[in-house]
């Protein structure tokens, strides 16, 4: 799974997630996409698990792009512990995501391939999710 090597602090605060993402919208790399249409944390293991059923249904062919990484470590109390007495260790690490963020990025199999495998891909992941195709792909 997905986490930094090193981080500067070991816990951070929870902050916000509120209003549209402005960076990391347009495809990049591959001609067909995965975009989040609503704002969460998607964890690293979602964040695996949906690479893997998308390497699964390719087959070994084409490529993959994970354009988002889990560097916000979230910290949770153990059960049954009274409250109080400073916050709890870091248990996970999470991604930001807010809506217009893409996800996955996927080249080099037919349409209807990727369309699949995103779509498997979606279906392991905590939020809403559309597949975008690159525009000149559409035209041509």
């Amino acid at each position: 799974m997905l986490q930094p090597r090193q981080s500067k602090f070991r816990k951070q605060m929870r902050g916000r997630m509120t209003g549209k993402e402005s960076r990391g919208v347009r495809l990049h790399y591959g001609e067909y996409g995965l975009q989040a249409l609503q704002p969460a944390w998607v964890s690293s293991k979602q964040l695996e698990a949906a690479r893997k059923a998308m390497v699964r249904s390719i087959k070994r062919g084409g490529k993959i792009w994970i354009m988002v990484f889990p560097d916000k470590p979230v910290t949770k109390k153990p059960a049954e512990v009274r409250m109080g007495s400073g916050k709890g260790n870091p248990e996970f690490w999470v991604s930001v995501v807010r809506p217009g963020r893409i996800l996955f990025e996927m080249t080099g199999v037919p349409r209807e391939i990727a369309i699949e495998s995103l779509q498997l891909a979606s279906h392991k992941l905590p939020i809403k999710c559309r597949i975008i195709e690159k525009e000149d792909h559409i035209k041509g």
